[in-house]
């Protein structure tokens, strides 16, 4: 139903083989550098060698799309084509990193090609593309509901040959990450224009820049999701050049539309990876454990619930794979109505199977010694990340409803 062209077919048996070989067998090395990290956002060696290996056999930037091939080593891939290779990287949490395929990443990358400067490109760019920094996108605020992102009160004032930013900011992926170096900030340049999607603008901050701080690490569900991590910031009287500015001032609600589209359905890509992998350890611990007299495989609430997670993952995959060749096809606005339906639907489904997953695998489940807890708590806050899903479900319902009435 949904052909993949040769060249990806060919990536996905490398990347497959690449997890076996490197990714899976350094999951505890990860943990262990992790743990004895000098902080929570080192960056870890391993991050280091593994990267290099995966360069080295051409798995690199495989998320940039062929209309933007001028800046990768390959002739780009569709979504489509993407798709079941991030689903493989989904597999491991941490892994998309070593491709450089990581949130938010690749999408403030997609932003620098299609939306800065070529001297801005020179700077942030090439050193994104070629996995030496990392990057920030920091939009959302704690004291509006940034749900709807035209309420975003941080200020950005022209001064002369710079702009000055007073505000907050929360929720920020990646600003605690040692190597990250830059921030794409979005804030009121022009709060008064009757047009609410044109007091926007968006300014490139790098993050060693006076009166950028800190103020503390963010958790979900516990996780502080290092060494990447999530932070609250606050920007005090923090002056950039103009030149900083990326595209135009007025036009950084313009930027958010064209980068988060693409990046929704690049988390439901992963979560697809995260759930089937979950079930696959499933089936192997059910067939290993032994209650009542038979294997945990033979009872049928088990067996049910192994049916109706391979199910639901199936349906969802396809759900996907629908929205990419849509995209492909049309663009990411005209297929809004399809990425609403997978950014709603494929977090639920990989919560509710990564879910039944740890039941199976009874108190282990909870703990680091398996990967589903740390997904179940990614699965669930990609139902607020990118848009919570009540606005995508208010935006879809009423495209449908126009469409039949």
């Amino acid at each position: 139903m949904f052909p993949f062209s040769e060249t990806s077919l060919r990536y996905q048996q490398q990347l497959t083989a690449f997890m076996n070989e490197h990714i899976y067998p350094n999951e505890q090395e990860y943990a262990r550098q992790l743990h004895a990290a000098p902080h929570r956002n080192s960056y870890l060696p391993i991050m280091d060698e593994l990267k290099q290996k995966a360069r080295a056999a051409g798995l690199w930037n495989l998320f940039i799309p062929p209309a933007l091939a001028e800046f990768a080593d390959h002739d780009g891939f569709s979504n489509l084509d993407y798709a079941p290779m991030a689903e493989i990287m989904g597999r491991v949490i941490w892994s998309p990193e070593v491709f450089n395929c990581n949130a938010p990443d690749t999408g403030n990358m997609e932003v620098f090609m299609k939306y800065a400067t070529r001297e801005q490109q020179a700077e942030w760019l090439t050193p994104l593309l070629n996995g030496e920094i990392r990057s920030s996108y920091a939009m959302t605020e704690p004291q509006v509901a940034s749900s709807d992102a035209t309420n975003i009160e941080l200020s950005i004032v022209r001064d002369g040959q710079e702009w000055v930013l007073n505000g907050r900011k929360w929720f920020i992926t990646g600003a605690m990450y040692e190597r990250c170096k830059i921030f794409i900030v979005m804030g009121k340049s022009d709060p008064n224009n009757p047009n609410r999607h044109q007091q926007q603008t968006q300014v490139l901050v790098p993050r060693d820049t006076a009166g950028v701080e800190v103020v503390r690490p963010l958790t979900t569900l516990g996780y502080d999701d290092a060494p990447i991590g999530h932070a609250e910031l606050r920007f005090n009287n923090v002056r950039v050049p103009a030149q900083n500015v990326l595209l135009g001032e007025g036009r950084g609600f313009e930027i958010a539309q064209g980068r988060l589209g693409p990046g929704r359905i690049h988390h439901c890509m992963r979560l697809i990876g995260s759930a089937q992998r979950a079930l696959e350890l499933t089936c192997a611990r059910v067939e290993s454990r032994t209650t009542f007299g038979r294997t945990l495989s033979q009872h049928q609430s088990v067996r049910e619930d192994i049916a109706r997670s391979f199910s639901e993952i199936e349906m969802m995959r396809l759900l996907v794979l629908k929205t990419c060749a849509r995209m492909d096809e049309v663009g990411a606005k005209e297929a809004m109505d399809l990425i609403a339906a997978s950014k709603t639907s494929v977090p639920i489904m990989a919560q509710t199977v990564i879910d039944r997953c740890m039941q199976m695998h009874g108190a282990g489940g909870l703990t680091e010694d398996y990967p589903m807890a740390e997904a179940f708590n990614y699965a669930r806050w990609c139902r607020q990340a990118d848009g919570p899903d009540q606005v995508h479900l208010m935006s879809l319902g009423k495209q449908i409803i126009k469409r039949y009435a």
